[in-house]
Parts: structure tokens; sequence; C-alpha cells
């Protein structure tokens, strides 16, 4: 137990090296490890929210916005599907969306009548159409198609899950670092931004749907003042300088903003601030075909069910891009950039709770949890040496290289520390030297039945693993399931907690051990100072 291979030496000095490599940034200002080679690591531990202050936002995603948009989608696919059938197929009444379900009644266009062989037909079409829905048609041809419990189950996992990593994306754009974006229940969100003290920004970039489509106006509805069932009116969102307030567009979404691949802020005629935007292949192609066959039209560019602009088709856009342009400002450019970069929400945010941590509650606590650690690491250096002498010094060392292990752990992850984080580690701490207590008592129960230095060391190390295994087992299982099924705060503690368990695992049994062969090999003593 007490022999180590050079293979087994170098592994576990290797390890102390690379974390100590690791833990070094967070001993060094900010600004000289910036400076360093770039072969060595910069990354350190970030301080969370409840340590540093910022900001705490929850919010809550409409699902009956979404689910009623959806059904929107549906009644204007299923009139699509059913006029370009071969031959059509019509309905009496139309389609609409109320009460959380599309209805329409199918009919024959010919005999005006509702038979079998219309209904076969027309039921692949509207599955197609209704996109998840459960679609129920009756013999008589009336349609329903609504979500079932299951379905509604699973677009609400998938939104939120999209949600959050367009949140994500927006707040990687705006520069802020660290931030943490967590599920809390069924239909919400939790945005904490540590060290942003006035998030209106940030929500504002956060609040927006961005869902941008191209949809065509009406010439003929706009000359007529009158818009058709096809038609659909929207407000201007800028109708400065005599311009008009509202503009009537064809219902049919002919590209949508889904297709974008970049997006940035730049300048036409060198002072006026516009929105440059790229398609990827297929909407590349899907826009070259529009606007070649609309020449001499307008088509109007909708966000967020405002009109940006409608610009005049003059030439077939071939190349995949264009320009957004409006009375934006740098600033609004910028963000409006932003948005289309990082893509729309799959349905609308609401603010629900807002709260800001002072940087004084951080202050205070991070004095509570140093004044903690240090008083936890003095109590356990000094009842060490005073129970175990030199090898209580040999337990407290290799204390020092698991904080050191762990730090470099948290810095390796790029893990933000928060309060219930200082706790795993001060837990950690005294849970460090259980292993030596366990492996040092065994040993002078050897040393009493008469066995020598040496033969009592190894026994005390080979009899004690299995308990030590058993031990570290059982609470990394528990730990497991605290990381889980809890959140937030949880979360941090028991992701601490799994790396220290695994960090004081490795210095108490092999650290400790490396040591102790050391000592005796070179004193070689008759009997243990213990």
């Amino acid at each position: 137990m007490l022999h180590f291979s050079k293979i087994k030496l170098t592994v576990i000095l290797g390890i102390i090296l690379l974390g100590a490599i690791f833990s070094a940034p967070n001993l060094f200002p900010r600004d000289q490890v910036e400076k360093w080679p770039s072969f060595l690591p910069k990354t350190v531990v970030s301080l969370g929210l409840d340590l540093q202050g910022g900001s705490h936002l929850l919010y809550e995603v409409d699902m009956a916005d979404l689910v009623k948009s959806r059904l929107d989608d549906a009644v204007n696919s299923i009139r699509d599907k059913l006029r370009t059938a071969q031959p059509p197929i019509g309905y009496n009444p139309p389609p609409i969306a109320a009460n959380g379900a599309v209805t329409l009644k199918l009919l024959d266009l010919k005999t005006k009548s509702v038979d079998q062989a219309l209904i076969d037909r027309a039921r692949p079409l509207l599955q197609e159409a209704a996109g998840g829905m459960d679609v129920t048609i009756a013999d008589d041809g009336q349609v329903t198609a609504q979500y079932s419990e299951a379905a509604l189950t699973q677009l609400k996992q998938q939104v939120i899950e999209q949600a959050i990593e367009v949140i994500r994306k927006r707040i990687d754009e705006t520069g802020t670092k660290e931030p943490t974006i967590i599920r809390e229940g069924e239909d919400r969100i939790v945005v904490q931004l540590p060290g942003v003290k006035d998030p209106e920004h940030i929500k504002e970039i956060i609040g927006k749907t961005a869902k941008m489509t191209f949809q065509m106006v009406d010439e003929q509805a706009m000359l007529a003042g009158q818009p058709l069932p096809t038609d659909v009116v929207l407000p201007v969102a800028d109708a400065t300088n005599g311009g008009l307030s509202k503009i009537i567009v064809e219902r049919a979404v002919q590209l949508t903003g889904q297709n974008l691949v970049d997006a940035q802020q730049t300048f036409e005629n060198g002072a006026q601030p516009v929105v440059s935007f790229k398609f990827d292949s297929i909407g590349a192609r899907k826009f070259g075909d529009i606007t070649a066959k609309n020449v001499g039209k307008r088509f109007a560019i909708v966000l967020d069910g405002k009109v940006i602009t409608y610009p005049v088709i003059k030439d077939a856009i071939l190349g995949g891009s264009g320009i957004i342009s409006g009375n934006f400002t740098a600033q609004s450019a910028s963000d409006l950039a932003l948005l289309l970069r990082a893509g729309a929400l799959p349905a609308n945010l609401t603010v629900i709770e807002e709260r800001t941590v002072g940087a004084d509650l951080g202050a205070d606590s991070i004095a509570a949890g140093e004044k903690a650690c240090l008083i936890a690491i003095v109590l356990i250096v000094v009842a060490m040496v005073v129970l175990y002498g030199l090898f209580g010094i040999f337990a407290n060392i290799a204390l020092l290289l698991n904080a050191v292990l762990i730090l470099g752990a948290l810095s390796l992850l790029g893990a933000t520390l928060t309060f219930p984080g200082i706790a795993g580690m001060v837990l950690t701490l005294g849970m460090a030297v259980d292993a030596n207590v366990l492996i040092l008592e065994r040993v002078r129960e050897e040393m009493r039945n008469g066995r020598s230095a040496i033969t009592a060391m190894e026994a005390g190390y080979r009899e004690a693993q299995a308990t030590i295994i058993d031990a570290n087992l059982t609470h990394f299982i528990a730990t497991c399931f605290l990381f889980y099924f809890g959140s937030g705060p949880i979360k941090g503690f028991a992701i601490t907690l799994i790396i220290g368990i695994a960090t004081s695992f490795f210095t108490s049994v092999y650290v400790t051990r490396l040591m102790t062969s050391v000592w005796l090999r070179r004193t070689r003593p008759k009997l243990l100072p213990l």
C-alpha cells in the first residue's frame, strides 16, 4: 500500500500541478492575468448574484398567447392546403380559431355536400397543416383541431427551452458576464445578472419577441382603403415625416426571420444608421424569388406586429442580403441587429418579479464566508496537529492542497460561486480530514496489537480504504440527488460538494499516503509518533 510506481507518482503530482495552475488566476488581479501568455489558463471563479450584487428577474412565458398564435398559423395553413389541393376542397364556414381550437366545415365545391371520399382526401392535408394538433372530422364534415394535454405539455417544454436559449444569446451579445438563466416551475424563467445594477436596457432587449416577417403590401386594398379578408392592418413603427401610420399587408407570410444568419448595424450614406441582414441559402433563394415576382410592388418588413419599413422592390435581389432602413439611432439599430442575430422568442415574456441586490449584502456575505472558512481551517489544523502530531501535519498539507484543487476545478468549469457554494466548501474542509482520522485511528489500533511501524501503516491504509470508499460513495449519491432535484442555490451547493468529495478522497488517501511513504522510507522508524 505504501509503494508508488513511477506512473502513479506522476499522475498524483500532475493532478496537484494542474490544480495549482488552474487556481492561480484567482490569486492575481484581472488586468494582470489578461497579460499572461495564451497557453496559460485565465478563467476565474466568478461571484454569484448574492456575493457581488446585481439584478434578479423572473419572467413568465405567455402560453395562452403562444397557443393563440399557433392556432392562427394553423388557420392560414389549413386555408392554403385546402385551396391548393387538386381539386380544391371547399369549406363553409371558413376556418376560425376560438376557444383553444380551430374549427371549420368541409364542403364539396361541386355537389355542395360532404361524403366519405372528401373526408378521406382532406384528413392528411388537415393533419399536416394543423402541426401537432389532434384533428377530428365528423360525418357531416365538421372539423375540430386542438392540442391534447400531452401535446400542450411537450409544447410548453420546447418553448421554455427555446426561450432560455434565445435569452442566453441576447444577454451574451450585451457583454454581461456569468448570467444565470434557469427554468422555474412550468412556465417561468429566472434571469440573474451579477454586477448589473441597472437592468433596464437588458430588460428591453430580453422582453422583445423579435418575430420578423416579410409580407407583401396589398396595393389595391391600400388604394381602396379597405382590407380584404386575406389582409391584415398593421401599425407603422415610426410614422414621422408625413409617413403612413398604418399599412394593409397580405396575411400570408412570404419569409420569416428564421432564415437569417447574420445582422449587423451599419451606416447608409455615411450617416444614417441601418441594419444589414443576410439569409441562409434557403432564405436567399426564397427572397430572390419573391423580389423577382414582385418588381415594382412594396413589401413590408414586420417586427413584432409593427411595420419597420415598406420599400418598393426595384429589382430582383438575388444575393440573399439586404438593408432595413428607418429612423434608427445608432443604439436602436445595434439593438435590432442583436435581436435578429439571437433569434425570435417563441412567446411573449412578462416580468413578474424584479429585485436588485446591493453590493453591501454581497460584501457582508463574502466577509461571513471568509470568516467561516478561516475559523474552520484554524480549528481543523490545530485539532489534527494536537491529536496526530506529524501525521496531522501531513493531513493539514493535504487539506491545503484540497482547497487548491477545489478552486482549480471550479475555475476549469467556469463556475459561479454563491453563498451556498461557500457553505459547501466549508463543509468539504471539515470532511476532508475524515479519511485521515479513520486511517490514523486504525494505525493506532494496529500498533497496539504489536505490529511494526511500516506494517501498521500499511494495514491502516488497507483496512480503512473500504470504509472510506463506502462513506464517500454514499455521500456522492446523496449529493447527486441534491443536484438533480434542486435548483439555483441548491445546485451550487451540490456542485461544490461533489467536487469536494472527489478532491478530498484524492488528497486524504493518495497525497497523505505519498507523504507518509516518503517519510517512512527516509527515516525507517521503529515506532510511529502517534
